[in-house]
């Protein structure tokens, strides 16, 4: 898998903004770190062209890719196991050292 790499850290896409999600709605692993979305999410491409490369890329049928205007990149370093967590459309990065768990 493909992914943008800078000094130890990896960039991960998530939709902060209320509606619709972008990981949580699409499902595509491979978009969470797609080199070429980052770079547009951090030129501020429009949605709309970052909606018609995903379409492009990874089909259009399965997959929708609403929550691309409010897209942001988290620099994580590398190796660090996370989740995306959603909430009426609004996504988070969760790093599973920073969760606190209860115990039974």
């Amino acid at each position: 898998m493909d992914k943008k790499i800078k000094d130890g850290m990896v960039a991960v896409l998530y939709s902060p903004g209320f509606g619709a999600g972008w990981y949580s709605w699409h499902g595509v692993e491979e978009l969470l770190y797609d080199p070429k979305v980052v770079d547009m999410v951090l030129e501020k491409t429009s949605a709309e062209t970052i909606e018609l490369y995903c379409e492009e890329v990874y089909g259009k049928v399965h997959h929708y890719y609403g929550g691309a205007e409010d897209l942001e990149v988290k620099w994580l370093p590398i190796g660090t196991h996370f989740r995306i967590h959603e909430y009426d459309g609004s996504e988070s990065v969760e790093v599973r050292e920073e969760i606190r768990w209860i115990v039974a």
